[in-house]
């Protein structure tokens, strides 16, 4: 049991496992005799030494009709798989470099509900040297004002992370904007006719879109490229206003 479980952990399934053992245990044999063996079908255990074979853990050749199977020694697959770890290192460059084309690919990720929302804040907090958001504050302050006034903005004015805003023309937002200048915040106001409740933040190569309509949604895009997009269509419309 304990050299089925060696086997299994080198990438064997647990028959592979059993018939190798039984092949090595007794020699170069036809089928039947090695299916005696392992306790196993005839059927199966042919099917496991093709697959064995593949492996190069079972060679076989053919006397008087008959085809024989034969286990391989211990130390031929150990330089078996010694070969194949070296294939392996050898190609670690290259692999790398994929990896690599890989990590500039955007990837996206996806939230639900206000205490997930909450972690996206968090993760702010953490990267931020300094946060671009566009947005209405209405929802946003009304769902997670607590956490916001109590953790968020205190983390952030203690952290000295500066926050350019622009959100939509309504009495809060020019609440807001008035208290803006301690608390580390910019506000500017677009049109209240173009009606919206969510919220987007930019910072380093990360976008959030919040949503706080129904069953409070966002998406955290990571991608230094999109966020670039974004923060110069944030910059534009700041210019103008």
């Amino acid at each position: 049991m304990r050299l089925e479980k060696t086997l299994q952990s080198y990438g064997l399934n647990q028959k592979q496992a059993s018939v190798y053992l039984a092949n090595l245990e007794i020699g170069s044999s036809p089928v039947q005799k090695i299916a005696t063996k392992a306790t196993l079908a005839r059927s199966t255990v042919y099917e496991v030494l093709q697959s064995l074979t593949q492996l190069g853990f079972v060679s076989s050749f053919h006397k008087k009709k008959i085809k024989y199977f034969t286990a391989k020694e211990p130390n031929e697959v150990i330089r078996l798989a010694e070969s194949k770890v070296g294939a392996l290192k050898d190609a670690l460059p290259e692999l790398e470099a994929i990896s690599g084309q890989a990590k500039q690919r955007p990837t996206v990720r996806f939230y639900q509900g206000k205490e997930e929302i909450k972690l996206i804040l968090q993760e702010i907090l953490d990267e931020a040297d300094q946060l671009l958001s566009f947005g209405s504050a209405e929802k946003f302050l009304e769902e997670i004002g607590e956490f916001h006034e109590k953790t968020f903005l205190k983390q952030r004015i203690k952290r000295r992370i500066p926050l350019r805003l622009i959100l939509r023309d309504t009495p809060l937002a020019r609440k807001r904007q008035e208290l803006g200048p301690g608390h580390l915040r910019q506000v500017k106001l677009s049109a209240e006719k173009h009606k919206h409740e969510g919220l987007i933040f930019i910072w380093k190569n990360k976008i959030a879109m919040i949503s706080f309509v129904k069953d409070y949604v966002a998406v955290v895009t990571e991608s230094q490229e999109l966020a670039d997009v974004q923060r110069a269509m944030f910059e534009n419309l700041w210019d103008k206003l």
